[in-house]
């Protein structure tokens, strides 16, 4: 006698589709977990090498020299001689010597006695050393010393800031009021009221 069939059970289609949906986020979350650390991993390397071989091709910086002479651009100095009187020193450039710190090493520089006053002096030179010991300006190269009513040329003057005189040991020449002269050496008083010439003192006054 022949054994009747048994029933088939199928699962109903939605708990099919659950199940797939389960399986495939199971296996997602899986490649999430081993694949986002792995990957977090490799950014890391990369940048850890990406710093390293910049580090290596990058040449470290020449320190500055520590000796070096401390220089400024375009100084302006002012102040006063013993009497009060104003003076201001200016340069295209200041460089203090290494060989004698009270020494300042000065290009083109420029002195004014009472430059807001009716008749100032001024003093130029192609170059010029300021002592701060004794407060004295040495001025070079092309002297040229005017103001208002004189026009004079030498080749080197002293300025002594404290007293506000101005002397020079070298030839001069030039146009005072009085007229053109000429000498082997000179003072200058009294932010310019006064001059003294010595040596061989040659003048064409000019005649009113």
């Amino acid at each position: 006698m022949a054994s009747p069939d048994l029933p088939t059970t199928h699962a109903p289609p939605a708990a099919r589709t659950s199940a797939d949906r389960w399986r495939r986020r199971s296996r997602t979350l899986r490649w999430l977990r081993i694949g986002v650390p792995a990957l977090i991993a490799l950014i890391l390397l990369g940048m850890a090498g990406s710093v390293a071989w910049n580090a290596f091709r990058t040449k470290p910086e020449v320190a500055g020299d520590p000796d070096a002479p401390i220089r400024l651009v375009n100084p302006r100095f002012v102040g006063r001689d013993d009497r009060g009187r104003a003076f201001v020193i200016t340069a295209v450039s200041a460089t203090r010597s290494q060989s004698d710190y009270q020494r300042v090493l000065l290009e083109r520089p420029s002195l004014v006695l009472d430059e807001e006053g009716p008749e100032p002096m001024r003093i130029s030179s192609a170059t010029g050393i300021y002592h701060e010991g004794d407060r004295k300006l040495e001025l070079k190269g092309g002297v040229r010393i005017s103001s208002p009513q004189q026009s004079f040329e030498t080749a080197e003057s002293l300025f002594d800031t404290k007293t506000g005189e101005l002397v020079g040991s070298g030839p001069i020449q030039g146009t005072g009021s009085l007229g053109d002269i000429s000498a082997q050496s000179y003072a200058v008083y009294g932010k310019g009221e006064r001059m003294v010439f010595k040596g061989g003192v040659r003048a064409r006054l000019n005649m009113k």
